[in-house]
């Protein structure tokens, strides 16, 4: 089995990848969650709370509620 690498042994180049996919993920999260808190209730395709625990799986969740957890305005 290989051995996990420490931080230090990591490339330049995919130190930056890590932090910047990182940051993605985490400007992401921070949307799908504030657009939650301030949707009611009537506006979001199931459960708030699920679509919430949701958001913390890496990309998928938040990406999943702004496409399909949504429910579409008619204004």
């Amino acid at each position: 089995m290989a051995q996990k690498k420490r931080w230090n042994e990591f490339s330049l180049v995919s130190r930056w990848r890590i932090v910047i996919l990182g940051i993605i993920q985490l400007g992401l999260q921070f949307v799908a969650l504030r657009d939650l808190a301030k949707r009611p209730a009537a506006d979001v395709r199931g459960s708030k709370s699920a679509w919430a625990a949701a958001s913390f799986i890496n990309f998928v969740g938040p990406l999943a509620y702004l496409a399909l957890g949504r429910a579409r305005s008619t204004k």
